[in-house]
């Protein structure tokens, strides 16, 4: 069951997240997160590249919390 208070959120820390959900690194490196940015916090480096940081969290958030099923199955159609 999805809960609320697992979304990701601004102003957690990359690195972290990277870690709880390996899904985003695709992500990250869409938006040209540098590996040595890891250990700042998303909406810092957002802004840092010039990036909406809601745009940025909610491509994240995708990525970690859309049903992996689905997206297979849409694929294969």
């Amino acid at each position: 069951m999805f809960r609320f208070d697992q979304l990701i959120r601004r102003d957690m820390i990359i690195r972290d997240v990277k870690q709880r959900h390996p899904e985003t690194i695709p992500v990250f490196d869409k938006f040209r997160y540098r590996p040595s940015c890891d250990h700042c916090d998303i909406e810092t480096v957002a802004r840092k590249n010039g990036l909406n940081s809601l745009d940025v969290i909610e491509a994240l958030n995708q990525a970690a919390f859309t049903p992996k099923a689905d997206t297979e199955n849409a694929s294969n159609q």
